[in-house]
């Protein structure tokens, strides 16, 4: 008589149980890179959020804000230690570019200041001489402002300023690559140029003419203009280009002024 013990279960009958175990597996394989981008992109945008937190705060003068943050940074969770590091060390280094652009860019316009133009532009002489390349440096001088800050304002002169920087902008396109851009202090610019289309003082002052105004209250834009040209067979330093532009420019504002007083007509 055979026995009435329990039937074992078959093969086929455990391949459920199996199949489901495997599916298990395979789903938290295929989404494991799934979250490791989730969290690589949360990373980044933690790191750009503190970049520019540490920025503003260093700018501002903040420095409870910046100490703050700087312990956040070093102190930082839910990251592996080669995550950690990396973070740090890019919020770091943001920082300290963003820093670096601000001490080289005028705050007002946004081109290079005195600083960062001498540094780029001597740059860019040193590629012109290698390159055996003419270059040509432009000095211009904003009439009016201070007349425009003591009738308007500072405000409006500042609007001034920022026009003068926009025209500059549009006259050398190439700024970056093959021309260098500066805003010197008070109403004086500067511009290194390898283009000689708008090197010539004529050329910028007619274009000058052309600007329209940005508010009906400001005056029209109103340049002196002094031009220097470097020759790369027989180079000199930008401190001594620039001041033969500036000369020019001098040059250019007393024959305007000598000009415009003898057609004012004088009382008898």
């Amino acid at each position: 008589m055979m026995g009435t013990g329990p039937v074992p279960r078959s093969t086929e009958q455990g391949t459920p149980h199996l199949r489901r175990t495997v599916d298990a597996g395979h789903t938290r394989s295929s989404s494991e890179p799934l979250r490791r981008v989730r969290k690589a992109d949360a990373l980044r945008a933690r790191n750009d959020e503190l970049a520019g937190q540490l920025r503003a705060a260093a700018l501002e003068g903040d420095e409870a804000h910046l100490r703050q943050l700087l312990s956040e940074l070093l102190h930082i969770r839910g990251l592996t230690r080669a995550q950690r590091i990396s973070l740090q060390l890019t919020a770091l280094l943001n920082l300290v570019q963003a820093l670096r652009s601000t001490a080289l860019t005028d705050e007002l316009t946004g081109l290079y200041n005195r600083h960062g133009f001498m540094q780029s532009g001597a740059r860019l002489l040193d590629v012109a001489a290698r390159d055996v390349r003419s270059a040509h440096l432009i000095y211009f001088d904003v009439n009016h402002l201070e007349r425009t800050n003591d009738a308007m304002g500072r405000t409006a002169g500042d609007v001034l300023i920022r026009q003068v920087g926009n025209f500059m902008r549009d006259l050398y396109p190439s700024y970056g690559v093959y021309e260098v851009l500066g805003r010197l202090g008070g109403n004086e610019f500067v511009a290194l140029t390898t283009c000689p289309e708008y090197a010539s003082r004529g050329a910028i002052v007619l274009r000058a003419r052309r600007q329209p105004t940005y508010s009906g209250e400001l005056p029209a834009l109103s340049l002196s203009v002094g031009v220097a040209h470097f020759n790369p067979r027989r180079p000199v330093g930008l401190g001594e280009l620039l001041e033969s532009a500036k000369q020019a420019m001098y040059e250019h504002k007393r024959v305007t002024r000598t000009a415009s007083s003898e057609m004012t007509p004088h009382p008898v």
